[in-house]
């Protein structure tokens, strides 16, 4: 296992690459950045069928592929299902941000992303999520739980172990506004499904 510093990251099984969940660019940036310069390596993995409309979908997909692109880093582009996304989480249209509805969507995407992490040898799954203020963290770390503990009922291959890293914190959020600005990101205003673009969360969320 490497020897990482205090302050470093700690990342577990000391991996030297890991599948990294990514929302977005603006979410995106400041991770990798720290990632790489901490001699991890992540695979950028783009599963977010829950953005619509479609287009909106492929503009922050653009600009994932272009900011990957710029860093000899590889991107794979989930399957585009919104219909499918809908029946996960039917019935729970009307909870409030942060509410049932984000949790089942974390837990959809997050499975999918532990599928993929499970039969490609990747050991370490994380995800972006984690770096926005208005998503709770006690949820993402729920659903990434929970997607990892799925992969042992489902294949033979080993299922990979959940990184419960708080991307907020070790100046992140500074770098990810400065990194915005460098990289000229599309700056997405609502998290992404047509629920969310009805009613913004009230405040962010402090955990």
């Amino acid at each position: 296992m490497p020897n990482r510093k205090d302050g470093c990251l700690q990342v577990p099984l000391g991996a030297d690459k890991v599948l990294l969940h990514t929302c977005c660019a603006p979410c995106s940036g400041a991770i990798i950045e720290r990632l790489l310069k901490e001699g991890v390596r992540p695979l950028i993995y783009y599963c977010n069928p829950n953005i619509y409309p479609y287009e909106e979908y492929l503009i922050r997909k653009e600009e994932c592929s272009r900011y990957a692109s710029s860093l000899g880093l590889e991107i794979v582009d989930a399957d585009y299902d919104h219909q499918q996304w809908l029946d996960a989480i039917k019935g729970l249209e009307s909870e409030p941000e942060r509410g049932g509805r984000c949790l089942q969507c974390f837990k959809y995407r997050l499975l999918r992303a532990a599928e993929y992490a499970s039969s490609h040898g990747y050991r370490v799954l994380t995800t972006t999520l984690a770096s926005s203020r208005w998503k709770s963290l006690d949820q993402i770390n729920q659903a990434g739980k929970w997607a990892c503990s799925m992969i042992s009922g489902q294949t033979m291959n080993e299922a990979p172990v959940w990184w419960e890293q708080n991307w907020r914190k070790g100046g992140l959020q500074e770098r990810r506004c400065q990194i915005i600005r460098e990289q000229n990101f599309y700056n997405q205003q609502y998290c992404g499904c047509e629920f969310s673009m009805q009613k913004a969360p009230e405040e962010p969320s402090k955990n």
